[in-house]
């Protein structure tokens, strides 16, 4: 099936079921129908290499702009850019709101003295993936076979670790800013590489992320630990309410209380929205 594998402004490179490439463009009318094609859409495209029409997705982010994922591993760096929980938890709650498998992968543990057991047994214990970008072998296993991005801070080592997973790609790579404590884009675009029996995307680096087309309802449920408390309330968003169970197990220790408050900031940047 046709398959867009890179977008560059209004030039989308299609693979063919024969592994032919061509550069393609879109029809006008997918302007006037709020329709923008993107990197890992399946696609018809005409004799004369126009887009006719965009299939069903599974589902598309918009940071990454990419479509029909299987798995998104989350490049979290310890340092340089510093660890931020704030940023993971929010990758993963738009993650695992778009029905995408998240896996966590920690990156330059040898350059700080940080300790992420404790964090690493905390998200496992939630049901999730985590690796560390030396373990390798175990990071080709589990995308086998999968469309996969990459996606994280830029500086935090997406390109560096896709170049691990296949050398042969020899992707650029950068030092990161120590004035802004991020990297430097050295991803311009979006573009699916065939690697490990996959189809992996390395993507830009961002340094914002919104909670676009998400309710209050959807961040709270994709905080999976909080399904595990039944509060005496069905609508409660553990906030304010008394007597709530999840909030007693945050004073208890059941809930950490960095993703807790992570939550809460989710919470009213989404009430905040305009």
């Amino acid at each position: 099936m046709n398959r867009i594998i890179k977008t560059i402004s209004n030039d989308y490179t299609v693979e063919f079921d024969n592994k032919e490439k061509r550069v393609c463009k879109a029809r006008g009318v997918f302007r006037n129908k709020n329709i923008t094609p993107l990197a890992g859409d399946y696609v018809l495209v005409n004799s004369d290499n126009i887009i006719e029409e965009v299939l069903d997705r599974k589902n598309s982010l918009d940071r990454p702009p990419v479509a029909n994922i299987d798995i998104a591993i989350v490049v979290t760096s310890i340092v340089n850019p510093d660890f931020s929980s704030k940023l993971l938890d929010k990758l993963l709650t738009v993650i695992v709101f778009n029905k995408i498998e998240p896996v966590i992968c920690f990156t330059k543990l040898d350059l700080s003295d940080l300790d992420i057991k404790s964090c690493k047994e905390y998200y496992e214990k939630l049901g999730y993936k985590v690796v560390t970008n030396d373990e390798i072998d175990k990071i080709k296993e589990i995308i086998k076979g999968k469309t996969v991005i990459l996606t994280g801070q830029s500086g935090a080592g997406k390109s560096t670790l896709l170049n691990r997973l296949d050398p042969s790609l020899d992707l650029k790579t950068d030092e990161i800013s120590k004035a802004l404590n991020r990297g430097k884009h050295t991803t311009r675009c979006v573009e699916f590489f065939e690697a490990c029996d996959s189809y992996v995307a390395d993507t830009p680096g961002f340094s914002k992320l919104d909670f676009n087309n998400m309710t209050k309802e959807d961040i709270k449920n994709s905080f999976v630990e909080f399904n595990n408390y039944d509060c005496k309330y069905s609508d409660c968003m553990h906030i304010k309410e008394d007597g709530c169970v999840v909030k007693e197990a945050v004073n208890n220790n059941e809930i950490i209380k960095s993703r807790y408050e992570n939550y809460v900031s989710f919470i009213n940047e989404k009430e905040n929205e305009r």
